[in-house]
């Protein structure tokens, strides 16, 4: 697949860089361009992204740092066996833990909730950060809903991080998925308030709850585009509903 000149290899981050050391110096920039192109492509062409990681793992599928990002690529496409399958291949290289939420919620892409639940319960849930904590009461959470346990993904999602007050890089998802069971359970006032709550903490808009809160509130959006055009309509409209006659 083809690279765009202005991707020389050096963006990506240190720590994979160093990983690729193992590999020759040729084979290794050939390597981190095309994780360099996932890593660009992954939010708004996934498939693409899938395209360069499957390069990237041909050229070196015993990088960890390939494995992870061929799993990443293939979990935005939605094909959860091929994610969880290199997932598993990156933990195993890495011995590390931080891929657990992921995989569990692969788990979930497959059919599979109570896998999920169970990793959720887990000791490796322990060893994750705090951030790792927070994404799998989500994924967790997720599970109670596919199992429609409403009530359980509430209560799931009712934690210290979700009360307090600070805006930290997880808030606002863990307030919208809060907001969303509550809606999901029929608890439309209570919804509201922590879709509201979750406006306020998305600060690079993350989630769609600026939407979901102006739906709750009745709130329609016209595009401008779209007004401007049935004003030059309205302008071009004959009078009477008569067209002007041709002589």
């Amino acid at each position: 697949m083809p690279i765009p000149e202005d991707v020389t290899g050096e963006e990506i981050d240190k720590d994979v860089r160093q990983e690729l050391q193992s590999l020759p110096k040729g084979l290794a920039e050939d390597v981190a361009k095309n994780l360099v192109m996932v890593a660009r492509l992954i939010d708004e062409e996934p498939e693409r992204a899938y395209g360069y990681s499957k390069v990237a793992l041909r050229l070196a599928s015993r990088v960890a740092a390939v494995r992870e990002a061929a799993g990443f690529a293939a979990y935005a496409t939605q094909k959860y066996s091929e994610a969880l399958a290199e997932f598993r291949a990156a933990r195993r290289m890495t011995g590390t833990v931080e891929l657990w939420p992921v995989m569990a919620d692969c788990e979930r892409g497959l059919g599979r909730p109570e896998k999920a639940l169970e990793m959720a319960g887990a000791p490796e849930v322990h060893k994750l950060d705090k951030a790792g904590q927070v994404e799998m009461r989500l994924v967790a959470a997720g599970a109670r809903r596919d199992m429609d346990q409403l009530d359980a993904a509430i209560v799931t999602l009712q934690s210290p991080e979700l009360a307090s007050n600070s805006v930290q890089p997880w808030t606002a998802r863990l307030r919208y998925a809060y907001a969303d069971a509550l809606l999901a359970a029929g608890r439309r006032s209570e919804a509201r308030e922590w879709f509201a709550k979750a406006v306020e903490a998305d600060r690079d808009s993350s989630t769609d709850a600026s939407d979901r809160l102006a739906e709750l509130d009745g709130v329609e959006f016209v595009d401008a585009l779209d007004e401007d055009e049935d004003v030059v309509a309205e302008d071009e409209r004959p009078v009477d509903g008569k067209a002007d006659d041709q002589d």
